[in-house]
């Protein structure tokens, strides 16, 4: 035996009749909040202000980045060429080995 219920009722409908609380007053206070938060957010957000506190902090990170690539360019010169059969011949290389060939019996 198969029943099928149609039931045509809107979501406040559905949570009244099951018994769920109303959280609508919450959804609308916790709403105005962010709106309050993202507008005081955007007021303060101001290109020269923008340019402060970024900048610096880019240029920073742009002169260690430049510092670390010449300090690795100068000791991977220090290290001398790679020799093929030498210590570094194998240096990426790895050991595992998959078998491509189907086994007897299986298809």
């Amino acid at each position: 035996m198969k029943l099928h219920f149609d039931i045509d009722c809107t979501p406040e409908e559905a949570r009244q009749f099951l018994g769920l609380p109303d959280v609508v007053p919450m959804q609308d206070a916790l709403m105005k909040q962010l709106q309050d938060k993202l507008s005081d957010n955007i007021r303060t957000l101001d290109p020269e202000t923008l340019a402060k506190t970024w900048i610096p902090i880019t240029m920073q990170n742009w002169s260690d980045m430049q510092k670390m690539f010449w300090n690795n360019l100068g000791s991977a010169g220090a290290r001398g060429p790679r020799t093929p059969g030498g210590s570094d011949a194998r240096a990426g290389t790895s050991d595992t080995h998959f078998d491509t060939k189907p086994k007897a019996g299986k298809k």
